[in-house]
């Protein structure tokens, strides 16, 4: 939940509403990605204390950081094309980039659109655009678009390039039938490094960027709360000579945001958030494997505006000094077999809505209420794992435990509240849900139409997470000499147990145990894929909160890889939930606020091209 994972863009911030909000995504497309980098341990300490859960770094070419052409020059590009059945999703994405040995110039653009999503059951609906029963999560229809253009020149020891880009998205929030949200996002970057300049520090990287998020809740056509988050950010990295076998960088991070929801439902005042930090990060390559540590010291300062319309926001101030330390260690115990371990300590300052929320959250069905008292978040993190490989054959096994003091949780209180923060038991009843343990023959009543929310409030408790992760990889068959066949079994498991300490009971919104496979087969141009997940039911929930079922979902896909001179096709077609079960997250507040409402996607059939050239 909420801000314990750091979404980057390139390494810098990436603001916008996916850490404020459930259900608002990470504005950034596909097309324009390169690779995904996934970061846990002292690394992550690189880019936020709070990255208890690790860190996501969506790393694109938007700024070309090398020459993509000698000096004759060229072009290259991406082409990228699809259509769904269980959205009725129609995308189509174009990148195109081109340059010198001397510089690079960067374009892309896309757009996609879905309709309501399809389910294996009737669900009601009171959209007037809509049937007052279909097979479909009302108001769960969606178009997105945007695109960005950058640059960069290059000299002998580094490169300095911009970019800008814009995403646009108009989505319904599947909790109210007739909410909709009309998102848009602009992001200017600056980035530039310094390379080769012998002495103590071999280079500096710069980064700069301002984000300027906004979006409108309209109730039908009625425009409703306005909610913007703009903020800029300033990071300088630099690696220092080695010395011996030791190597690392060091660096400085500054970060402002400005929040705002203007309207009467708003659930949080207007704010601003301030924060600046310390880093390093460094590696020692020892002749058995490699030890790292990792450091990050950090002021912050969180400050409520309130709210000229409503009064149950206040002005207030609060300023935390986190600081988190993480040593790891990879072991090469032999030739084919290794341990990893990581320790850390790690502290979170709390965010603006967990200090200052007081207020109908639309998008959740839930009336939210911070706590503007809260200490700091601390946490110890342990684990440990250990990895086998010989050829295509693999496998890999880890345990962790996170033990934490001051876990901010979001919880239900079984309080009601109208939108307008009046509660008690008078409401009570206004709202009824029966349950079956999977939300199957859940009903909302008059409640709903009433604006008559259930209240979730932050509280802090100890809390304590721990888990096991497996994965691996089994070659079935490999004729490649003979007739090119290639057959491989891919095999994956999860397991986490999410405790609150305080008081002995499950926190809210974990998942339950998973297993995975996967039969993935190759010859040539050709591949296929079919692979089975097996969700366990999630009983171990908070109180009043409802079970999930078990479920199993069965996918497929088929591939065809072309080559047309310098050019590569990649055709595919993918089915997704081919048995079409009916299922329900338990991760999702929807399935705890809005229970019934928004079950797992049915089957889907997908289509699709990708061409590189």
């Amino acid at each position: 939940d909420g801000d314990r994972i750091r979404i980057l863009q390139n390494s810098g911030s990436s603001l916008d509403a996916s850490g404020l909000s459930f259900d608002h995504a990470v504005p950034s497309d596909p097309i324009s990605m390169e690779r995904i980098e996934v970061l846990r341990g002292p690394g992550a300490l690189l880019y936020g204390g709070n990255a208890v859960g690790g860190v996501v770094n969506l790393i694109d070419n938007r700024i070309p950081r090398e020459a993509l052409f000698d000096v004759k020059g060229g072009v290259a590009g991406k082409l990228d094309v699809g259509i769904g059945s269980g959205n009725g999703e129609q995308r189509a994405g174009l990148l195109l980039e081109t340059g010198t040995d001397r510089y690079a110039l960067h374009v892309d653009v896309f757009g996609r659109r879905t309709d309501d999503v399809t389910v294996p059951m009737e669900l009601a609906c009171t959209k007037a655009t809509s049937p007052a029963v279909q097979n479909k999560i009302c108001n769960s229809a969606a178009t997105a678009s945007g695109g960005a253009l950058g640059g960069s020149v290059f000299f002998n020891q580094g490169y300095l390039g911009l970019s800008a880009s814009d995403f646009r998205s108009n989505y319904g929030t599947v909790a109210e039938d007739q909410v909709t949200i009309d998102m848009q996002t602009r992001r200017y970057a600056l980035e530039g490094e310094v390379k080769g300049l012998g002495g103590f520090l071999q280079s500096i990287k710069a980064q700069a960027s301002r984000s300027e998020y906004q979006h409108t809740e309209f109730a039908g056509s009625e425009t409703g709360t306005v909610f913007k988050n703009n903020g800029s950010d300033l990071r300088l990295q630099a690696r220092h000579a080695k010395f011996g076998a030791l190597d690392g960088v060091v660096g400085v991070q500054w970060d402002e945001s400005q929040f705002s929801a203007d309207g009467t439902e708003a659930f949080a005042p207007f704010s601003s958030t301030r924060q600046s930090a310390l880093f390093a990060h460094e590696e020692l390559t020892t002749g058995w494997g490699k030890l790292s540590f990792g450091a990050r010291v950090e002021s912050v300062k969180v400050e409520s505006q309130g709210n000229p319309q409503l009064a149950r926001f206040i002005p207030a101030s609060r300023s935390f000094n986190p600081a988190s330390y993480a040593l790891g260690a990879l072991w090469n115990v032999a030739p084919q077999w290794q341990l990893t371990g990581n320790l850390s300590y790690s502290e979170r300052a709390p965010k603006d809505y967990e200090l200052f929320a007081d207020g109908p959250h639309i998008a959740t069905n839930a009336y939210e209420v911070g706590n503007a008292n809260f200490a700091k978040e601390q946490s110890t993190n342990l684990d440990i794992g250990v990895k086998w490989a010989r050829g295509a054959n693999n496998f890999g096994i880890s345990a962790f435990v996170n033990q934490f003091n001051n876990y901010i949780a979001l919880d239900a209180t079984g309080v009601l509240r109208d939108s307008d923060g009046n509660g008690g038991n008078g409401l009570n009843g206004g709202l009824g849900v029966t349950d079956s343990g999977n939300g199957d023959n859940t009903s909302l009543e008059s409640g709903e139409a009433a604006g008559i929310l259930p209240e979730f409030a932050y509280s802090q408790v100890g809390a304590r997470f721990s888990g096991l992760e497996a994965s691996g990889n089994i070659r079935l068959m490999d004729a490649g000499q003979v007739s090119g066949h290639v057959l491989d079994l891919a095999l994956s498991a999860d397991l986490v147990r999410a405790t609150n300490t305080t008081t002995g009971q499950n926190l809210p919104r974990i998942a339950p145990a998973r297993l995975g496979a996967a039969l993935v087969w190759s010859q040539g141009a050709w591949g296929a894929g079919f692979g089975i997940n097996h969700v366990a039911a999630q009983n171990d929930v908070a109180p009043g909160q409802p079970a999930t079922s078990a479920y199993t979902l069965l996918n497929a896909s088929l591939r065809y890889q072309q080559k047309i001179g310098a050019s590569t096709l990649l055709w595919f077609a993918k089915i997704d939930n081919l048995s079409d079960v009916l299922a329900y997250s338990a991760t999702s507040i929807l399935t705890q606020t809005a229970p019934g409402k928004a079950p797992l996607p049915g089957r889907s059939i997908k289509l699709g091209l990708q061409a590189s050239f």
